[in-house]
């Protein structure tokens, strides 16, 4: 039973599926060319989470008088490309910001700051973007504010004990207001998780465990990631456990470490390009 508006009124929205996926192709021929303004950019961890958070911003967010009423945190801060092709996309960075990446005379770095336009908090030492994200929800809570907050985590950042101790709150403060996706890609850095930290797995189970609502998605389908959240009981905090590739999109990055943080060369670049020519399964 759906137990607050916003869950109902989520759930009444029509998903352009093929909207979403024409936008998430265009994006990552976006961040593609950004990469050949700089040395080195967080290319495959922006992929991995590119579907997660365009689906928060074409369907998700509510808009009031023009701008979006509720919270967005990408706490994962080296996928923050991501992001800023969705503010850019909806006009809120301008075309000229990405185009400076990193550049002495810009204001987007490798890591969001709180301060860009849509930017809410500054992010990117990992584990602390939950926490921001959930006091928010707490004070809007008390505020009596009607406002979602979503955030975006990775699963080498749930090794952070700042997470746990989070996930341990949320639900004992009733949050049921905070939306929390993970973006499971299977990579910490240059690692596999499931290599490096076996115990880490069953995680859906864990976080059952300590009281909130669980569901697993595709990561890579923006429909399925909308329908898990406008479908949730509204009754405790919601996590959403997105099964990702890092480096989707382009198939000689998929799940390869070397693109954790690398532009592609001039070669690599055109190659990428060629992939990204339509919409992919």
């Amino acid at each position: 039973m759906q137990t607050t508006n916003n869950v109902a009124l989520l759930s009444e929205k029509q998903f352009d599926e093929q909207g979403s996926r024409q936008r998430c192709l265009q994006m990552r021929r976006r961040i593609l060319e950004v990469s050949q303004m700089v040395p080195a950019l967080h290319i495959g961890g922006s992929f991995s989470c590119l579907e997660m958070v365009e689906s928060i911003y074409s369907h998700c967010l509510r808009k009031v008088s023009g701008n979006f009423h509720d919270t967005f945190i990408i706490s994962k801060g080296h996928g923050c490309l991501a992001q800023y092709v969705n503010l850019e996309h909806y006009g809120i960075l301008p075309k000229s910001a990405l185009d400076l990446f990193c550049k002495p005379d810009g204001v987007l770095g490798t890591h969001p700051d709180l301060g860009i336009p849509g930017v809410e908090a500054s992010t990117g030492a990992l584990g602390h973007g939950l926490g921001i994200g959930m006091g928010m929800a707490n004070a809007d809570k008390i505020l009596g504010a009607d406002r979602n907050v979503y955030v975006v985590i990775s699963d080498g950042e749930l090794q952070e004990g700042s997470i746990w101790e989070n996930i341990l709150l949320a639900p004992a403060l009733k949050l049921n207001r905070l939306v929390v996706l993970a973006d499971l890609n299977d990579f910490q850095s240059l690692a596999r998780m499931s290599e490096t930290h076996p115990n880490f797995y069953p995680l859906i189970d864990k976080i059952k465990a300590f009281g909130w609502e669980c569901k697993e998605v595709n990561g890579h389908n923006a429909k399925s990631i909308f329908d898990a959240i406008a479908n949730r009981s509204g009754e405790a905090p919601f996590f959403v456990a997105c099964k990702t590739v890092k480096g989707k999109g382009v198939a000689f990055m998929e799940n390869q470490p070397i693109w954790h943080f690398r532009s592609p060369n001039i070669q690599e670049y055109e190659r990428a390009l060629q992939e990204l020519v339509e919409v992919y399964e």
